[in-house]
């Protein structure tokens, strides 16, 4: 499923054609795509297919389409603060995304069946939080994953309000769906080969709307104990923050907002992340070409002076292109944590509110 949209340079061109496409059309939206580079949930060998408008499947390591992420997101609505849970919730891309929408008092749980791809999405989020660039411009829910069948939910299990599956849905199981979501919560899933957006408007109703034609993969049916019966799957609790982790936050965020008042008050622009250079196509000169004079055709006589000064240009555009190639790009100047390290801390506070990042 996918190739909805041209296929892009980088990430900021794949999110460009998908904006112009109306896959993306919230401003919330496109700053969480823009965050996070789909290119760092592939595997080492296959990330120049991450910019494409295509699913892509290693093993048991799976992405969708990008324009299949970005119905989802905006189907889902999202607000600050609200809790999610991610049915099949593979590498983590989709929930790193959500969590940056949430915020740190939102709740972000997934539930994903095979125990590698978990391990895998855990070290994507680690190296998110780790190493991103984008990481110091959010507040972050981050996200629990659990390894389970999203079948097998406990019956006692709290609802949510924004759920999504990624996985085809049998009607069958539509109901055990609608169950985990809260009354005025949004359910967003694949049933009978369409992207479905549910509502719950009360303890027995619902609205629904289709929003895109899918082809998804069937839910695994869950695998019997020996008593007959699926083993139940608990999903992580929802724990209060602990006083220290809400001294962080709000810290942060303080700075945050201090930094964003002196950039106001100077006048300067939101600093944005260089985009990669689009390689220059060579033009080509027909020599064969001809005038029309009368009316009649003659052929064009080369001027070698002009083709000269045309070849001098190229070769001089190459080598300038080369030249800025060869410069090592500039890191991010990341205000926030400059603002962290200078204040008369101990260090290892210092590292605690940086969530010990390196940079």
């Amino acid at each position: 499923m996918g190739g909805a949209v041209s296929a892009g340079e980088d990430n900021d061109d794949l999110i460009d054609n998908l904006k112009e496409a109306q896959y993306i059309r919230t401003e919330r939206v496109e700053q969480a795509f823009r965050a996070i580079d789909r290119g760092d949930y592939y595997l080492e060998g296959y990330r120049d297919n991450a910019y494409k408008d295509l699913a892509w499947k290693h093993g048991n390591i799976h992405l969708s389409a990008p324009c299949i992420y970005s119905e989802v997101m905006e189907a889902l609505q999202l607000q600050p603060g609200l809790s999610f849970l991610n049915l099949g919730s593979g590498t983590g891309y989709l929930s790193t995304m959500v969590g940056l929408i949430l915020g740190p008092f939102g709740i972000n749980h997934g539930i994903e069946l095979h125990s590698d791809v978990v391990e895998y999405a855990k070290e994507k989020l680690e190296s998110f939080i780790r190493n991103s660039d984008s990481f110091d411009k959010f507040e972050f829910c981050e996200p629990a994953f659990v390894v389970g069948n999203c079948l097998q939910i406990a019956s006692d299990s709290h609802q949510y309000d924004r759920i999504y599956c990624g996985a085809g849905v049998q009607k069958d199981h539509e109901n055990y769906m609608k169950i985990l979501l809260k009354i005025g919560g949004i359910l967003v899933m694949p049933i009978e080969d369409q992207l479905t957006q549910i509502m719950r408007t009360g303890p027995n109703t619902w609205e629904s709307e289709n929003i895109l034609a899918v082809s998804f993969a069937p839910l695994v049916q869950p695998s019997k104990n020996d008593n007959g019966k699926p083993d139940s799957v608990g999903l992580p609790p929802c724990a209060v923050r602990n006083l220290q982790d809400l001294a962080r936050i709000y810290i942060r965020r303080t700075l945050r907002n201090f930094i964003n008042d002196e950039i106001k008050a100077k006048g300067l622009p939101p600093r944005a992340l260089p985009k990669r250079k689009r390689k220059r196509v060579k033009q080509i000169v027909n020599s064969n070409s001809y005038v029309f004079v009368g009316n009649q055709f003659f052929p064009r006589l080369p001027n070698r002076e002009e083709d000269e000064k045309m070849e001098e240009d190229s070769r001089e555009e190459e080598e300038k292109d080369h030249s800025e190639a060869m410069k090592p790009e500039e890191p991010p100047q990341n205000l926030l944590r400059e603002k962290i390290m200078k204040l008369p801390l101990p260090e290892s506070l210092k590292a605690y509110l940086t969530y010990f990042r390196e940079k």
